[in-house]
């Protein structure tokens, strides 16, 4: 079916004693491969951007939120039963999705007694969820979770071991309370201890005398003792951070600068069948041929926690306007197939549009 050979660049830096701008593992060009994009939605002159995905248990059927414009927007919703391959028209949503101020994402959550929903977020001030009992066929409108407010909000939501949801997002002093100022960039936690109904007062996981850390992205570690945490660097000065915990998020280490293969923004992470991880963000080193564009990284938790650059890069889709892309969904099915979706400048000269790709490692 991908009768095209990936394009393999090598990109060779320096090494100094902080990490590398750059990096030196290979860099693997799937952007000219149409045969592996499906379109999810676009519509001529209106920007459709910042998709979140879930998969559910059945292992075919995605759903897909985006806003109407960049970063805000009326919420849109779509699903496909087939994988990725096919997506609905948008569906019905509740009116108040309409008001989204910000970038919506969506997470299954657990109640203790097995009970499964699905949670959106809307962020900014004050940060406002749905929910659903149903696989999504109907949702709650929008309502407050507390007087406190955020950025990308819930960038992340992950189970814990004792029941509880955490989730993160972050604020760089704007919206965290109403009628804020921009102060230090600020990462937080948020806890539910009744699979996603409420949210406790939030507490702050990260932050940095100089970088501006933001855009959390979570990843367990394979035993599952271990919760990693990949952050965006706003400054554009440094390469993304991460953070780890030892002890469920209870208390975590100091923001270690990570290696250019891993600097990009909104990285979101999921492991395949072999164990490595594939990781797709916004690239955003300062030293890439493939800089603005939605890109992937593949390597191990072990590579990731350890500072290592891992073993490839994918260049996912070409962005033909500035740095406008990626916020991507990944989703790994039953088979293997990644099902990675984003938007991005796919035409230039054309606003931006949701776009599927999807891949196996075994054909890298």
């Amino acid at each position: 079916m991908f009768a095209a050979l990936p394009v393999l660049v090598v990109v060779l830096v320096a090494q100094a004693d902080a990490p590398p701008a750059g990096y030196s593992i290979p860099l693997i060009d799937l952007a000219g491969q149409t045969a592996r994009q499906v379109v999810v939605d676009r519509e001529p002159g209106q920007y459709l951007g910042h998709p979140t995905t879930v998969l559910l248990e059945d292992g075919r059927t995605i759903l897909a939120v985006y806003p109407q414009g960049h970063g805000k927007g009326a919420i849109v919703m779509k699903r496909s039963e087939d994988g990725g391959q096919t997506w609905s028209g948008r569906l019905p949503t509740p009116e108040n999705w309409a008001t989204s101020q910000e970038t919506p994402t969506i997470h299954r959550v657990l109640d203790r007694d097995g009970h499964k929903r699905l949670i959106l977020f809307s962020g900014m001030y004050p940060i406002r969820m749905a929910s659903s009992e149903d696989d999504g066929q109907t949702w709650t409108s929008l309502a407050p979770i507390g007087n406190f407010g955020g950025i990308v909000a819930m960038g992340s939501v992950e189970q814990l071991k004792d029941g509880s949801y955490m989730a993160l997002f972050h604020d760089d002093g704007r919206y965290f309370r109403n009628g804020g100022k921009a102060d230090r960039f600020r990462v937080y936690k948020t806890i539910s201890t009744d699979g996603g109904r409420t949210w406790g007062e939030p507490e702050v996981v990260a932050q940095h005398p100089t970088a501006h850390l933001c855009e959390p992205g979570l990843v367990r570690s394979p035993n599952g003792n271990q919760i990693a945490v990949l952050l965006r660097e706003n400054s554009r000065k440094r390469n993304a951070f991460l953070i780890v915990s030892d002890d469920e998020g209870k208390t975590w280490s100091e923001p270690r600068e990570l290696p250019g293969a891993l600097t990009g923004d909104r990285h979101t992470a999921k492991y395949t069948p072999d164990g490595r991880l594939f990781i797709a963000f916004r690239d955003m080193a300062r030293s890439t041929p493939t800089k603005g564009d939605w890109v992937a990284w593949v390597g191990t938790y072990d590579d990731m926690v350890q500072g290592r650059e891992g073993q490839y890069r994918v260049r996912l889709m070409e962005n033909h306007k500035d740095s406008d892309c990626g916020y991507p969904g990944v989703e790994v099915l039953p088979d293997g197939t990644i099902v990675t979706t984003s938007y991005g400048h796919w035409v230039e000269g054309e606003p931006p549009y949701i776009v599927s790709v999807r891949l196996k490692l075994s054909e890298l």
